[in-house]
């Protein structure tokens, strides 16, 4: 049940993206008259408060109750965006999309940490199947109904957006809180009293590396070593990044998620639409199709692709998204050279993209978080987060560089190269975590063949006869 009400509040969470985000631009340069430089600053502090906000609040959510952190981090943003309505100056504006980026991305790993405890390992991935589908049904019913109401033409027309946006936050938030208050049905015994399962049977355990798994529940032990309350992250002097990354498949792992992110999302909103209008020459509904169609294969395909992907490991199935992502962008090069079905091919690109979306969300937070340091998951996922989103947002920069300057070859080959990238990075994380399997199998086995046996007695030393019975004398 808590899980169930998680993907909700996630779904509900999303309206503001959907209801401010797509119509922000327009409002600030033509709407407000601030100009194209306060537009652009605005989506840019967003994404700043999202990378500052992403690794804290994950870390936060180690040391602290993931509940609270999720509920005060979107609170957070709803005062954010809710001070929006009353931003008549350029400066206020501007730091009222920081606060809004800050609380909106700070809410991330502390709910991501929230799937894990409240799932099973056997229903993790269909529980970030259901949020990441939750979520994104919430941004496009959240762009939806900004659509029906917003009007660009008036210095208000945007402020009932903005408190859609604060509404499903405060919302969001009640929904957590009501489910952090509810009994867990499977309680994980670790030293604060929650635990965090890690992701299908690739778990390595007994080493530092994965953290300390419990045997019974597969579970990833929050280790308090000290006795303060609070979780330890071991070796934290030697600075977070540094033990996150600690170990190859990590380091693999993150490669993955930003090539990943490159390869599409960092397009999606910009870059793509760019290269279908200026280079395409698509009708501007030929985009809005691409991303209806989108949200449509991914709603109705989530649940049936994660029962087909239940059993297969987790770094194959990244390896067939960037696969996926490859295929993707062959198809939109071919475009270009086949104008009479150029519109068609972009559209269905968006379709498949969609597939491997199915596949890529409810596989990479629980992979990240099953490589986590022991004690770090919360921060891993921030800090991961926090890389995807850094490289989300240079996205659009580079694609206005490239396609204004008419280089659509090698905005299109960079891309390319990109998602043959994450291929190989998802081969070498396969390749690091087996060689980890490996390493702790013999290591198991040594200590197995080091355990002393019953003590035998010295050659030639006396050994204590039994005691002659009556039976003894008898067969005597």
């Amino acid at each position: 049940m808590r899980a169930k009400l998680l993907v909700l509040a996630s779904a509900i969470g999303s309206l503001g993206w959907g209801a401010v985000l797509p119509y922000q631009y327009a409002y600030a340069a033509d709407t407000r008259d601030w100009g194209a430089l306060v537009a652009a600053g605005a989506s840019s502090l967003f994404s700043i408060g999202a990378l500052v906000a992403a690794p804290l609040a994950g870390r936060l959510a180690d040391r602290f109750d993931p509940v609270r952190v999720a509920v005060l981090a979107q609170l957070v943003g709803a005062a954010g965006v809710a001070s929006l309505v009353f931003a008549d100056v350029p400066a206020l504006f501007l730091a009222g999309m920081l606060v809004f980026g800050l609380g909106l991305s700070a809410a991330v790993p502390a709910k991501q940490v929230l799937a894990l405890n409240w799932s099973s390992s056997d229903d993790r991935r269909k529980v970030f199947a259901y949020k990441f589908t939750g979520e994104a049904l919430g941004m496009a019913a959240g762009a939806f109904l900004a659509g029906l109401v917003v009007d660009l033409d008036r210095a208000d027309g945007l402020d009932i957006g903005f408190l859609m946006a604060a509404g499903g936050f405060v919302l969001s938030s009640a929904i957590i809180a009501l489910a952090g208050r509810m009994p867990l049905a499977r309680a994980v015994a670790t030293p604060l009293g929650r635990g965090l399962a890690a992701e299908g049977p690739d778990v390595a355990t007994g080493t530092g590396a994965f953290g300390a798994v419990d045997a019974a529940t597969g579970a990833i032990a929050v280790v308090d070593l000290d006795g303060d309350g609070h979780a330890d992250a071991p070796a934290r002097s030697r600075g977070a990044l540094r033990v996150i990354f600690a170990q190859p498949a990590m380091r693999w792992t993150a490669v993955v998620t930003i090539a990943l992110a490159l390869g599409f999302y960092a397009q999606f909103e910009s870059g793509l639409p760019a290269y279908g209008l200026t280079v395409l020459d698509v009708d501007p509904s030929a985009i809005g199709l691409a991303a209806a169609i989108n949200c449509i294969v991914i709603v109705a395909l989530q649940v049936i692709v994660v029962k087909l992907t239940a059993k297969r490991s987790a770094p194959v199935l990244l390896m067939g998204v960037g696969g996926i992502w490859v295929v993707s962008w062959l198809i939109l090069s071919s475009a270009q050279f086949s104008p009479a079905i150029a519109t068609a091919l972009f559209v269905t690109t968006y379709g498949i993209f969609a597939v491997g979306e199915t596949i890529y969300s409810p596989v990479l937070n629980p992979l990240t978080a099953q490589l986590a340091p022991k004690g770090m998951v919360g921060q891993t996922l921030g800090t991961v987060a926090a890389l995807q989103t850094a490289f989300s947002a240079a996205g659009p920069l580079v694609a206005g560089v490239l396609l204004g300057a008419g280089l659509t070859d090698v905005f299109l080959g960079m891309h390319l190269a990109v998602s043959v990238l994450a291929v190989f990075a998802a081969w070498r994380v396969k390749r690091a975590m087996a060689a980890a399997s490996v390493a702790e199998a013999a290591a198991a086995s040594a200590v197995t063949q080091r355990r002393p046996g019953p003590p035998v007695p010295p050659v030639g030393s006396a050994r204590e006869e039994p005691p002659t019975t009556p039976v003894d004398l008898v067969r005597a």
